[in-house]
């Protein structure tokens, strides 16, 4: 009979999402802004679902990028955790530059349930901050929370700044204790494969309809393809046609979810 010692505990959500990243394929990611999008994205099979500063903030009427989203960012949190699959959560630059501070709330989000955290080094005012300072984030959160999944944003391309800085930053981050690297707004397969050549960790990239297709980031070794603002936003423009061809008169898309299948989705009780 195998004692009890000897029975092999079940994977955690954090080692789930760690392994997504290490995998054949890499790891297709949506970005979800409520609790219904993040719901109908798990429905819809995928294995891991993130959230987007832009939906989250612009769903509560503030800014993104601002760093003033923090309560929001963690409402939001508390009810997409409770899907069954890993949520990982973009938090901006931390909403903080005290490494002791962005480790609490990374640690919050832990406990709450959720795999990982999305920590960019764009700052307000399209201003990039000191890597040394952001290394000292990271590494506090890695300190405080070891198991999660910590993805440093390197944003030299987001924001058109220091180009030349990107793989030293991208170097410094996995160094300080990054489980993977983003680089948001990099397009260029040569880029691309030098970043993901000078990584040490998964390389995340942020989707671009005009960019390299899912076929070309896996060559090129991609782990991780976001969708960024992109569901969102297209989301809005949706609805934006449907209330034009009401008002016109005109044919309503067909295709459009139904209200029994979001009741179905919704939990009894979210937490408040």
């Amino acid at each position: 009979m195998t004692s009890p010692s000897a029975v092999t505990p079940p994977p955690t959500d954090f080692d789930i999402f760690r392994g997504l990243h290490h995998r054949d394929s890499p790891l297709v990611l949506p970005n979800a802004w409520d609790f219904a999008s993040a719901a109908l994205l798990a429905d819809e099979g995928f294995p891991a679902i993130g959230t987007t500063s832009l939906g989250v903030a612009a769903a509560a009427g503030r800014t993104d990028g601002a760093g003033v989203t923090k309560a929001e960012t963690f409402a939001a949190a508390r009810r997409i955790a409770g899907l069954p699959v890993p949520v990982t959560v973009d938090i901006e630059g931390g909403f903080d530059e005290r490494p002791g501070a962005v480790a609490d709330f990374a640690e919050q989000l832990a406990a709450c349930g959720i795999a990982g955290v999305n920590l960019e080094d764009g700052r307000r005012g399209s201003a990039l901050a000191a890597p040394e300072q952001q290394a000292a984030l990271i590494a506090a959160v890695k300190e405080r929370t070891p198991e999660l999944f910590v993805n440093a944003r390197v944003d030299t391309h987001w924001l058109g700044l220091d180009h030349g800085s990107t793989h030293d930053r991208a170097r410094r981050y996995a160094a300080a204790g990054a489980d993977g690297v983003c680089v948001p707004g990099l397009t260029d397969p040569a880029r691309i494969e030098q970043v993901v050549a000078c990584s040490e960790v998964p390389v995340n990239v942020l989707y671009s309809p005009t960019g390299p297709s899912l076929a070309t980031l896996t060559e090129l070794g991609v782990r991780r393809i976001s969708t960024g603002s992109l569901l969102y936003r297209a989301a809005l423009s949706a609805a934006l046609d449907v209330a034009r061809a009401v008002r016109q008169d005109a044919a309503v898309p067909s295709g459009i979810v139904s209200y029994p299948k979001i009741q179905r989705l919704l939990p009894a009780q979210l937490p408040s």
